[in-house]
């Protein structure tokens, strides 16, 4: 394998894989996680080389980036995952609205938004470049978000300057502020709410002395802050809850792409529709989840065939029942962390509370892994993936949990391919 390769030609230069996958060791279960952030998008990590060198420091051997609405931080990536022997993963999520479920008042994965549905794309190839289908797919998310952000921002600096403080911040200055702190190119930065947060707050540390910040937010807020002026993500975290959110006063109502747009994307992009599960992270669990058969109801309408999981969000014993119940369905399962907050959690999933994961609910969040491995392989090499062009499960095989093993199977076979290469490449240099 050569030196320095694009992502989606490392797995072109894994080979005829398929015809060797009854020669290959196989490996055993892996450390995985299908879902991380990556500067510039918020994230618990300040650089691509700090998540990786720690995912290998944890053990964790397959990981995936699930980033918002931009993938050119994905080629670093996929060269440190190389370096470190991590097999990449590579995704998208997306933010969409479904306004039949809004308007009868139905919560999806959003606890506070009827309607409003997170949804991720796995496996994804068609990134670099950008087919044009997907590029004029994702401008549509980018042109609504972006007008968002810009608009949240001043709305944020009247709120402030009302209160007698000018943050002097607008959307340029946002975004230079994320330039500086992660060394990326600006066209690759789209704000987020934790971005305006995180700048006010920063501009609010370096103006003020920790009393004055305190008077201050308490005269934004109309009430004294609960975080206090050394805990920096705590009050980034209360400026975002009280003045952000609906109803608050620099909230801006969001306007979303509706499932249609967000799932072509997703197929645009090579990747397999996949559904966040929020579970019993939240009480009472929103009515599309309210309980595992109801949520395979509402994923079959919409034809998606994945489900992740961020496990510490969850207790074990629902968790288990989601899985479970979802994976005999013929719903392939996995499990990430996010890391999309300043909270520095260990990459390897875990339940609420740092319980372990059962055993298995384990092996099949591995098994998913295995999944999304074999489709972003195959898809990379011109072939059909795990599902094909609209979306629809592929192959011969109509029997769906034989079907998810003999995906698993090459997959696991093309992580132990790229595992391998990876060590012969690490020798040579």
């Amino acid at each position: 394998m050569p030196a320095s390769v694009s992502p989606v030609e490392i797995l072109r230069h894994l080979g005829d894989v398929p015809a060797k996958t009854r020669h290959a060791t196989n490996p055993h279960r892996m450390p995985n996680n299908t879902h991380i952030h990556l500067p510039p998008n918020f994230s618990a990590f300040d650089s691509v080389a700090e998540a990786v060198a720690l995912a290998a420091e944890q053990g964790i051997r397959v990981l995936g980036v699930s980033n918002y609405y931009d993938y050119t931080v994905y080629a670093e990536f996929s060269e440190r995952a190389r370096a470190a022997g991590i097999f990449p993963l590579f995704g998208t999520e997306i933010i969409c609205l479904d306004d039949r479920l809004l308007r009868a008042g139905v919560r999806i994965n959003d606890p506070a938004n009827p309607g409003k549905m997170y949804i991720c794309g796995k496996g994804i190839t068609a990134f670099t470049p950008l087919t044009p289908d997907a590029r004029e797919l994702l401008q549509v998310i980018r042109g609504k978000d972006s007008r968002r952000m810009v608009e949240m921002i001043e709305r944020m600096h009247a709120v402030f300057a009302q209160a007698g403080f000018d943050a002097a911040l607008d959307e340029e200055r946002v975004r230079a502020m994320v330039v500086r702190r992660h060394g990326c190119p600006p066209e690759t930065v789209y704000l987020q709410e934790r971005h305006i947060a995180q700048a006010f707050q920063e501009v609010l540390a370096e103006s003020l002395a920790p009393e004055a910040q305190a008077e201050l937010l308490e005269r934004v807020y109309g009430s004294p802050p609960s975080a206090s002026a050394a805990d920096a993500v705590g009050t980034q975290n209360e400026i975002r809850s009280k003045l952000m959110k609906a109803g608050k006063p620099a909230y801006v109502p969001e306007t979303f792409v509706d499932f249609g747009h967000a799932r072509q994307l997703i197929l645009a992009l090579g990747g397999i529709p996949c559904y966040p599960v929020l579970a019993d992270g939240v009480q009472p669990v929103c009515e599309f989840e309210q309980d595992p058969l109801t949520l395979v109801q509402h994923l079959r309408e919409r034809a998606i065939h994945c489900a992740e999981f961020i496990p510490d969000r969850n207790s074990p014993e629902v968790l288990r029942d989601y899985v479970l119940v979802l994976r005999q369905a013929g719903i392939v399962v996995t499990a990430g962390t996010e890391h999309n907050t300043r909270d520095r959690i260990p990459l390897a999933p875990a339940c609420r509370a740092g319980m372990p994961l059962p055993e298995d609910v384990a092996d099949l969040f591995w098994e998913g892994a295995c999944v999304v491995a074999a489709h972003q392989y195959l898809v990379a090499n011109g072939r059909t993936g795990f599902v094909d062009k609209d979306g629809m499960p592929s192959g011969e095989e109509t029997d769906a949990d034989r079907r998810i093993r003999a995906a698993a199977e090459l997959g696991s076979a093309v992580i132990a391919t790229y595992m391998s290469l990876a060590v012969k490449n690490s020798a040579s240099v």
